[in-house]
């Protein structure tokens, strides 16, 4: 094989010293096989190489087979850049790189710069516009086949960036090593590095145009991260997992139909339970699935709802400041676990939501704010780009590939994990440019009002492309304001969601609650005006994380009273919230009657299980949800006055209210009594429709619940008397407290009682 001996540099000095000094936006151009011209003017081949860890350097030859021939490569440069010309060869051929450092060890690898992009232009097109809906294939790190070889395609969006580099342990963290190749005016960078395995931990070193501002980021689209406090990301195989949830997901749309039982069961997994004998405490993904699924046996909700599993760096945050959007985070496990996990609750018949977050980011550097030393993801106005309150970091709605990436995240868990729903976080705040905000401190619209409409109309299309490509899905809003239809579909105006927080109702009824009943009689009205609205939107009924934390006490806690009343009160509200029209949502903690706060460090106080008023709600929370699904009436008309119908409004001095809840078959009908005082209500008189035995199927102060025993002997019979407008009436014995669930009677029963 002909060699030629150097006489010059096949090489300019400016690439040489862009390579050297990891400057160089392109060392595709330099690095790797090469066509050259000699002195003479003969075509000839360079393959060149940047070693800096190498004492010498060479090419083995493998065009005519293993184990190929050792081909020494000339030390050019004393910070390790090697390079040798053949001058019988014009075209590439199959090569690795022999290295041996100083120590004397050596090894070979496959010249990462001997590879073609794999990138298509039509990929960056799509990536360039902001129009990729699956833009977590291709951005990333990836596990591919290229060319031959098995290894890793990394991909960042980093358009002000002056180069881009991975590092990690495979090349000692070194800035200089993997350079990327910028793929033009898209701002893609993109390398494969053969050989690279799953497991391999990395980051992207990124210097920017501006000021040479030089960062270690984690990877926005990486799949796995490692456990805090280490940051870096994680390269894995997603698409290997197995599933087994096919009846599941073949029935998961008419399962989540608006006219089914959704009672949703509100989890932190880090502190759902723990392991006291553990440093960290985490349970594994997989063991959560399994306890879980035991524990909702029990309880009978339909659905967890997972506070934020996407990686966060502090765990006080509960999830609420995610780092790794696309990454499951480590606590519990990898993404296989998590996969797992999810799978494992689908074959058992419950739902999975995810509480997501799209918007706000917090400012941890390795995380997405300053990216390439730019205001990339965020608005460069603090006025557009800051939550002061929470001090983290504003998505910038209106640009193109910032709504891609978030479009692509919320697809993102639904395609590869087969989630639910994605419960989305804080919407108000990304409704209004005004929120949280002082005059002053906010930038108007294009018309002048406070609206933010590139955030109203990201939420649109999420919702359209979610509910498009995944029929059957919920997308739920958190939304504490009167914004109009928020869970009507996009064609009639409204933001698209299937369902809203009621967090009125919430709001009211706690205040209320927290009353002493004998005051209650003059609150009489934020009982009751709930039901002005309760049919605008497609409402549930949050008792949610929010309302048990930072001195806010417990739901039971909030209950007046001795500790009788407070349980009491605590089960009536359990009653009326499942009574009242919405789906509901329940808070881990709160269906055993927790005493203390909710602590993100701590386990749930699962030893009050002990003691029988615990136990008693614990079987009350039991029942109402095999109530709520065995009732039609309870859940099939949630959303229409059809399904509603006032009994006993107006008793503010006794604070009794009386509705009617019906299905869609009329005759499918439950009355609800409430009595919000502590004291028996003797034949109390409510106007029914029907006249026929009005069976007792629930009532919150059974003995077995830990209450007073107080009922009516299995039911009450409807006489032929006017009452309140209605034909029939029935006398009640209404427990302190309590609330009571009567089956109307179907009609060919008897009409009276003899």
């Amino acid at each position: 094989m002909a060699l030629m001996t150097r006489q010059y540099s096949t090489v300019t000095q400016a690439d040489l010293d862009l390579v050297i000094q990891a400057n160089h936006w392109n060392p595709f151009t330099v690095l790797g096989p090469h066509s050259v011209v000699t002195a003479d003017g003969a075509k000839a081949l360079a393959i060149r190489a940047f070693l800096p860890e190498a004492r010498k350097a060479g090419v083995v030859d493998l065009s005519k087979g293993e184990p190929g021939k050792l081909i020494p490569m000339e030390k050019t440069h004393a910070d390790g850049f090697f390079e040798v010309v053949f001058t019988d060869r014009t075209a590439p051929f199959p090569y690795r790189l022999r290295v041996e450092n100083h120590e004397g060890h050596s090894w070979e690898s496959v010249d990462p710069y001997a590879f073609e992009p794999i990138l298509t232009d039509f990929d960056l097109h799509l990536l360039g516009e902001g129009t990729h809906l699956r833009n977590y294939e291709k951005l990333g790190a990836h596990l591919v086949t290229h060319q031959g070889y098995r290894g890793v395609l990394f991909a960042v969006w980093a358009p002000n960036a002056q180069r881009v580099s991975v590092v990690g342990n495979f090349n000692h963290w070194d800035g200089r090593r993997h350079l990327m190749r910028s793929r033009g005016a898209t701002g893609i960078w993109e390398i494969f590095i053969p050989d690279l395995c799953e497991g391999e931990v990395y980051k992207f070193e990124i210097k920017s145009r501006h000021h040479g501002y030089t960062v270690l980021k984690s990877d926005p689209y990486g799949l796995a991260s490692e456990m805090r406090p280490k940051t870096a990301s994680v390269v894995w195989d997603i698409e290997r997992f197995s599933w087994g949830d096919k009846d599941w997901m073949a029935t998961r749309a008419s399962r989540q139909a608006l006219d089914k039982p959704m009672a949703f069961y509100e989890v932190h997994l880090g502190s759902w339970k723990r392991k006291v004998e553990k440093e960290n405490g985490f349970l594994s993904y997989r063991d959560l699935a399994e306890q879980l699924v035991e524990y909702l046996d029990k309880t009978h909700f339909t659905h967890v709802e997972l506070l934020p599993i996407t990686e966060h760096p502090f765990d006080g945050s509960w999830g609420y400041q995610p780092v790794g959007y696309f990454a499951p985070t480590a606590r519990h496990g990898n993404p296989d676990d998590f996969a797992g996990f999810v799978d494992y609750l689908h074959q058992h018949g419950y739902g999975v939501i995810l509480d997501w977050v799209p918007a706000h980011f917090p400012s941890d550097l390795h995380g997405l704010g300053y990216f390439d030393g730019t205001h990339l993801y965020e608005h460069a106005d603090p006025r557009l780009g800051e939550h002061r309150d929470w001090g983290t970091k504003i998505f910038n709605y209106g640009r193109p590939e910032v709504r891609n990436f978030l479009l692509g995240n919320a697809l993102f868990w639904l395609d590869r994990y087969h989630i639910d729903g994605l419960r989305v976080d804080a919407v108000a705040s990304m409704l209004y440019l005004d929120y949280s905000r002082n005059p002053g401190e906010w930038v108007p619209n294009i018309f002048g009002g406070n609206e933010n409409l590139e955030a109203i109309d990201f939420l649109k299309t999420l919702n359209e492309i979610c509910h498009r490509e995944h029929p059957g899905i919920l997308t739920i809003a958190e939304e504490s304001t009167s914004w109009s239809g928020v869970s009507r579909p996009t064609y009639l105006g409204g933001l698209g969601f299937s369902l809203k927080w009621n967090m009125g109702w919430m709001n009211d009824t706690l205040r209320y609650m927290a009353k002493d009943p004998v005051h209650r009689k003059y609150e009489h009205g934020a009982l009751t005006f709930s039901m002005i609205y309760a049919f605008t939107e497609n409402f549930i009924l949050p008792l949610s994380h929010d309302e048990v934390v930072h001195g806010k006490k417990s739901l039971l806690d909030k209950m007046p009273g001795d500790l009788w009343q407070k349980f009491a009160n605590l089960r009536l509200l359990y009653g009326y919230m499942y009574g009242h029209p919405g789906k509901k949502l329940l808070f881990m903690g709160d269906e055993i009657a927790q005493w203390r706060e909710w602590s993100h460090d701590e386990s749930v106080d699962w030893h009050l299980m002990q003691w029988k008023d615990h136990q008693g709600v614990f079987q009350l929370v039991s029942d109402l949800n095999s109530l709520y699904r065995r009732e039609p009436a309870l859940h099939q008309v949630d959303f229409d006055w059809q399904g509603y119908e006032w009994l006993e409004l107006h008793d503010w001095e006794n604070s009794v209210i009386a509705f009617l809840r019906r299905g869609k078959e009329t005759e499918e009908g439950v009355v609800v009594v409430c009595n919000f005082t502590p004291v028996v209500r003797y034949d109390y008189r409510v106007g029914v429709p029907t006249g026929g035995f009005y069976r007792e199927i629930l009532n919150t102060d059974a003995d077995v619940y830990g209450g007073s025993n107080v009922g009516n002997q299995g039911g009450a019979w409807a006489v032929r008397e006017p009452h309140a407008g209605r034909p029939f009436q029935i006398s009640l014995k209404i427990p302190p407290l309590g609330v009571l669930f009567l089956k109307v009677p179907k009609s060919g029963e008897a009409a009276d009682g003899k």
